[in-house]
């Protein structure tokens, strides 16, 4: 293990798990992926497997909902799915501040799926547009051909161009040397709001991906919450363009009192 990093696990031994499917979702544009990961570790109630620490990470301590302080850390969890593929899912506070440290986190992650002989990577993240969407398409790109053209007849969009900067895209990439199958599914994003739209949209494509159903009810909720959010900001937008072009328009000596 890095001298860098520090794992702390939380199992008194490990959990028995078959071939599991490796989920990440780590904090990015729209907190896109995390929001995602957050829903499917709550739904299937997963199990608390390691905390991972590196100094790395931003300088500062998170406060948890019942108070306490904390490091910033990424945090594994595992699910058993009864006969089914089961899951490793990876979420956290942050991603390394380096592409030292990224690189050093990422294989460090993807050892310990392989404790698991976990055989396929998923990352979840934002595909920024910096427009709003009322349907959030998601894009997709992958390790291997055959996984892009599962996804491509579940609807989703491949990715011809262009690169996936930090932690989401590298995981995916560095599994490939490690002869394991990588896939990076993408929530299209404003990138200017907190996206549950986005965040629900890639969700749904994972769980079409790896044919599991969990109740998407709290994350439809917070869905709604952001579309909410986005018609206030594009009614202020369209009234500060309307104003704009009101007072472009006026010549100068006509102007009175500014209220």
């Amino acid at each position: 293990m890095s001298e860098t990093l520090k794992i702390i696990f939380n199992v008194t031994e490990m959990p028995d798990l078959k071939k599991p499917y490796l989920v990440c979702g780590l904090p990015g544009s729209g907190y896109v992926g995390k929001l995602a990961v957050e829903h499917l570790i709550q739904e299937v109630n997963a199990k608390l497997l390691a905390d991972i620490y590196s100094p790395s990470f931003p300088p500062q301590v998170m406060i948890r909902s019942d108070g306490t302080a904390d490091l910033m850390k990424n945090t594994m969890y595992y699910w058993k799915n009864d006969g089914k593929p089961d899951m490793l899912i990876l979420t956290g506070d942050a991603q390394p501040s380096t592409p030292e440290a990224e690189y050093a986190l990422g294989n460090e992650i993807l050892e310990l799926a392989n404790k698991f002989h976990a055989e396929t990577v998923f990352t979840l993240a934002a595909y920024i547009t910096g427009v709003f969407a009322d349907k959030p398409k998601v894009y997709a790109t992958a390790t291997h051909a055959d996984l892009l053209k599962d996804s491509q007849s579940r609807g989703m969009l491949v990715m011809d161009g262009g690169s996936i900067t930090g932690m989401n895209g590298l995981i995916i990439g560095l599994a490939k040397l490690k002869g394991m199958y990588g896939m990076c599914l993408l929530g299209e994003t404003s990138g200017y709001v907190v996206d549950a739209k986005a965040s629900q949209a890639v969700l749904e494509a994972l769980l079409d991906m790896i044919g599991l159903k969990i109740d998407m009810k709290n994350l439809e909720k917070r869905a709604k919450d952001t579309e909410m959010l986005i018609q206030t900001i594009e009614q202020q937008m369209r009234k500060r363009s309307g104003t704009e072009q009101m007072q472009t328009k006026q010549p100068s000596k006509d102007v009175g009192y500014i209220s």
